[in-house]
């Protein structure tokens, strides 16, 4: 198995919970190597834009509100199979269902206010790596 790069995001709830650190600390835990990070705050078109897969779902409205609420993290990640391993740290969409251990079992307040973002695919990897951070940005690293 070969490393693969993947991308996350600590979400508004888990930075304003002060639970940041935490997650960034169960990442780390969990053989991910932090290649890239940055704390912003998202503007109303750019949780628009990053969420336009989720246009028209009846949920894309409170999502693009919830996540320019405060700041959020972004990262590259990388590990073996790091897509998967992500996946499964993070545990279900809804944390009532995560498995115990899971980052969403721990930190995640409800299906909406989820903690973490990671992507769900390596196609969808590229496209949010590349909408948060430059080729400089992941080059050398």
């Amino acid at each position: 198995m070969s490393v693969e790069r993947t991308f996350s995001i600590v979400k508004p709830d888990a930075v304003e919970s002060g639970h940041a650190g935490e997650i960034l600390a169960c990442l780390e835990l969990e053989g991910f190597k932090i290649v890239a990070l940055r704390m912003t705050r998202l503007s109303k078109l750019q949780a628009e834009g990053f969420y336009a897969v989720h246009r028209e779902r009846p949920f894309f409205a409170s999502l693009v509100k919830f996540m320019t609420e405060g700041p959020i993290i972004a990262m590259a990640l990388e590990r073996e199979d790091a897509i998967a391993k992500l996946r499964e740290l993070m545990g279900a969409t809804n944390p009532a269902n995560a498995a115990e251990g899971t980052i969403r079992k721990r930190f995640a307040e409800s299906i909406e206010r989820n903690c973490i973002h990671g992507s769900d695919g390596p196609d969808t990897a590229q496209v949010e790596l590349a909408y948060f951070f430059s080729t400089l940005d992941l080059s050398g690293n």
